[in-house]
């Protein structure tokens, strides 16, 4: 069985960083998903792929896997670049952009 071991990235529905530190181990899906006749969703016979762990670091993610006898890959995540700004820049004398108002 396969697994793959990354940090969830920040949802775009808030703009906080909330329970993107931990790393996440989830389990690849074994088999093609398939729609049912009668309603019409679509599903599968994996149930694993609906079990996420989430570990502290991502060693402790790496030790389940082995340990658990795990394929997995582990995906690092970008590096998140915080352009530092503040309000008055807009008002600043000489900026380079128009004013726009």
């Amino acid at each position: 069985m396969r697994a793959r071991i990354f940090q969830p990235p920040k949802t775009a529905m808030q703009s906080g960083w909330a329970k993107t530190h931990a790393w996440t181990l989830e389990f690849m899906p074994t088999s093609a998903r398939r729609p049912d006749a009668l309603m019409g969703w679509a599903g599968g016979g994996d149930t694993q792929t609906q079990v996420k762990l989430t570990f502290e670091t991502r060693e402790e993610a790496i030790a389940y896997a082995e340990r658990a006898g795990l394929e997995y890959e582990v995906e690092l995540s970008q590096v998140r670049r915080i352009k530092p700004k503040a309000y008055a820049d807009n008002f600043r004398y000489g900026r380079s952009e128009n004013w726009t108002h």
